[in-house]
């Protein structure tokens, strides 16, 4: 896993300076296969197909604690706001954590994120222009 593309792509996605297929298309190319967002930690593991693993903060300042009680409405909307208008990846975490998003694993050769939350609620969202039938 190439180290120095995951560290810069992880930091584009907190400065919102990157789309998310384009961080999506850097992630692959350096070897990710998933990573794993901890709002709770507070960062973002990165996994490749060998084993390898790679941690980075999440370091935005003044984020609400996660909520209790899962809101799949709330994330949805907050999802459909990042994919249609561009929202800053700083307000979505804030929004997916008063949505009650403990976390989430962003598949990337599966093409979708499961996301969940304190009391094991979960919500899969397929990446655009994917789903069952059409993913790798």
């Amino acid at each position: 896993m190439n180290s120095k593309t995951v560290t810069e792509a992880a930091r584009a996605t907190l400065d919102g300076s990157i789309s998310f297929p384009e961080i999506v298309r850097r992630l692959i190319e350096a070897g990710v296969e998933y990573y794993h967002v901890d709002y709770v930690a507070l960062c973002k593991r990165f996994y490749s197909a060998s084993g390898d693993v790679m941690t980075t903060a999440i370091s935005y300042e003044g984020l609400p604690p996660v909520a209790a009680e899962f809101n799949s409405g709330g994330l949805r909307a907050a999802i459909l706001d990042s994919q249609r208008n561009g929202q800053h990846y700083r307000d979505f975490t804030r929004r997916a954590m008063e949505a009650g998003v403990q976390g989430y694993i962003a598949f990337l050769r599966g093409q979708r994120v499961t996301y969940w939350g304190r009391g094991g609620d979960q919500h899969t969202e397929w990446f655009p222009g994917a789903g069952p039938t059409n993913s790798k």
